[in-house]
């Protein structure tokens, strides 16, 4: 559901390979080359989710992936935190609101929408649970 398929992008002018995503186009990211680009479009997916908190707006599913993009799977924190944030824009929840709701510190709570700060699986668990949701994994093979 929220594995983004990436496009690469060469300009002949200059070195290196520019990173593209259908599905979120605030992501920018860039590598040396392809094999650095893929490892560093995890880090431009989540500041473009970062965007989205920023904005107050809900995250995208992905879409099917097209021919010649490379998809990237996402780290279950991050999937949890944006299950999270989605199901607060549903709600038309602020930030604060989840602090109140979950009986926590400011600074605690925005951590659990801060795609750019780690956060324990318990807390996000906890945190879906108070909306009514709740986490569901599945192993497959890479």
């Amino acid at each position: 559901m929220y594995d983004y398929a990436i496009r690469f992008e060469q300009d002949g002018s200059a070195p290196g390979v520019a990173v593209f995503c259908r599905d979120l186009p605030e992501l920018n990211s860039y590598g040396d080359d392809r094999g650095h680009a893929i490892r560093e479009a995890l880090d431009g997916i989540e500041s473009a989710l970062s965007i989205y908190v920023d904005e107050r707006r809900a995250i995208p599913p992905a879409s099917a992936p097209q021919e010649g993009e490379h998809v990237v799977h996402l780290p279950a924190v991050t999937v949890a935190k944006i299950a999270l944030w989605n199901a607060m824009m549903e709600r038309g929840m602020r930030k604060a609101d989840l602090c109140r709701l979950l009986d926590v510190r400011q600074a605690q709570g925005d951590r659990l929408v801060d795609f750019l700060h780690t956060s324990k699986m318990d807390q996000l668990e906890s945190a879906l649970a108070a909306l009514g949701k709740r986490l569901s994994l599945s192993v497959e093979a890479a």
